[in-house]
């Protein structure tokens, strides 16, 4: 018999970075995400296919029942090495999906294109957690590590106030449904950027002021769910950008790449790739377009509400 698990996207609107440390950051799931498909196999192996948005197969592997219990060592990191990371690490708390087994077929299929960033591996890690019926909190920190909110995104269908109160996750589903929301869009910035160099600046200057960038950025954060008008909104926006190119002394992506855009710019997650967040009275669709960004979203295509 063939289960099917899904798990949505996620978009970090504020909070990044900070809420690695515990900030509280608002976090919307998406339309888009991920399914993965378990039926019985053969032979103490997985046969493993992954399909991309466009039914294209952008990874097919045999994985052994051996290599999930002992996994080889690798000199480089690939797809099959991610995933046989997290197979492990839910055979360490649940072995029984091996030890009384012979075997599995599992495809999984996204509903947005891999390149876009919104959460590839989080959905899977979901959807192996809820396939092996264990915490997908822990098994993203055994795995990967990070915040855990895109899991939390993966679980939930509302926006969430999310935050890691001495290390635990903290969810809290949220009404934000704006009003001005037709004038919200989410660009995409046609590459995935290392986010080594943020990461690194916000790591050497988060001890000095870490309380209070968290209290600012807290305030913040419920600055923008609860803004009733599209100026507010955008004022709150504009000034977390300020805040978190100070952390990071990055400049801000509008500074960086669109210095003559009429409205307000937000990176979402990591600084350098992925979406951005664009707050304009008017369609911005052809000054993009006109840049080369042809990806252009409004929000509520994007955003579960």
């Amino acid at each position: 018999m063939k289960r099917t698990f899904y798990s949505n996207g996620k978009l970090l609107l504020t909070g990044e970075y900070l809420v690695l440390d515990g900030a509280k950051a608002l976090a919307l799931p998406t339309k888009f995400g991920q399914n993965l498909s378990v039926s019985s196999g053969k032979n103490q192996e997985i046969q493993w296919q992954s399909f991309d948005a466009d039914g294209n197969i952008w990874f097919q592997e045999t994985v052994l029942f051996s290599e999930i219990i002992t996994p080889p060592e690798w000199q480089n990191e690939s797809v099959k090495t991610t995933l046989l990371t997290i197979l492990h690490q839910g055979y360490l708390v649940n072995p029984s999906f091996i030890t009384q087994s012979e075997g599995y077929e599992i495809t999984t299929e996204l509903t947005f294109p891999r390149k876009w960033g919104l959460g590839t591996s989080s959905t899977l890690i979901n959807n192996v957690a809820q396939w092996l019926q264990i915490d997908a909190f822990a098994l993203l920190q055994n795995s990967f590590g990070g915040s855990g909110y895109d899991i939390a995104c993966a679980q939930n269908d509302t926006p969430i106030l999310y935050q890691l109160e001495q290390g635990k996750p903290v969810v809290e589903p949220v009404v934000f449904a704006p009003d001005f929301s037709e004038h919200l869009f989410f660009v995409y910035l046609n590459q995935k950027q290392s986010s080594k160099a943020a990461i690194a600046a916000y790591y050497n200057n988060k001890n000095a002021h870490l309380a209070q960038n968290s209290a600012v950025i807290n305030k913040i954060t419920q600055v923008v769910l609860d803004a009733s008008t599209l100026s507010d909104f955008a004022k709150a926006i504009e000034k977390h950008e300020i805040v978190m190119s100070n952390i990071l002394e990055m400049k801000t992506v509008k500074e960086a790449l669109f210095p003559d855009f009429k409205g307000i710019i937000k990176s979402l997650g990591a600084w350098g790739g992925d979406f951005v967040l664009v707050i304009s009275k008017e369609n911005p669709k052809d000054y993009f377009a006109n840049q080369g960004y042809t990806t252009i979203i409004p929000y509520a295509e994007m955003i579960l509400i």
